[in-house]
């Protein structure tokens, strides 16, 4: 079977923002990300408040995001382009793996969040995976997120199995 080559001209690059505080930590991601060959920064936020409007501005596929930044942090951020920019997916980067801000970062809508010490080996994957619109989260937010979900459909099994308990004591108690 013969293999047809794509040229890589064709295809369009994803485009994304860069919203990191630490320029030479920028620099790197910026690196990271477009060796690969499909993927295009189009601009670079400093702070929170930046990389909104330049969200605004450029319109990118996925925000990369820092959530330690000032003028908004990044789950401000995330949540105000969230809501001014819908068709943008953010992906978090962050240092800060607290099971809390995962969460806020999921309700201000998210797409994914990486650990900053797995992001060098995973960045280009995660992009790609978001822009397709799946959810993408570093191994040991996976492991939480699960154990989490696990701990949640325990309780419901057991609040359905005590709810049917008491339907089955009241139907007793009525019919007597």
């Amino acid at each position: 079977m013969k293999r047809e080559l794509i040229d890589s001209r064709t295809v369009r690059p994803v485009t994304i923002l860069l919203a990191e505080d630490r320029a030479s930590f920028r620099k790197t991601l910026k690196l990271l990300v477009e060796s690969d060959g499909d993927i295009e920064v189009v601009g670079e936020a400093k702070n929170g408040r930046e990389a909104v409007r330049l969200t605004k501005s450029l319109n990118p596929e996925i925000v990369v995001m820092d959530i330690a930044m000032p003028l908004f942090n990044g789950l401000q951020a995330t949540q105000e382009i969230m809501k001014t920019s819908p068709a943008t997916r953010v992906l978090i980067l962050s240092a800060n793996s607290d099971p809390a801000y995962i969460e806020q970062a999921m309700i201000f809508g998210a797409s994914g969040y990486l650990v900053k010490q797995s992001s060098t080996q995973f960045l280009a994957e995660a992009v790609r995976e978001v822009l397709k619109g799946h959810s993408y989260f570093s191994t040991s937010i996976s492991k939480h997120l699960r154990d989490q979900c696990q701990k949640i459909f325990r309780k419901c099994e057991l609040l359905k199995k005590k709810v049917a308990r008491l339907a089955i004591s009241d139907r007793a108690i009525t019919s007597s």
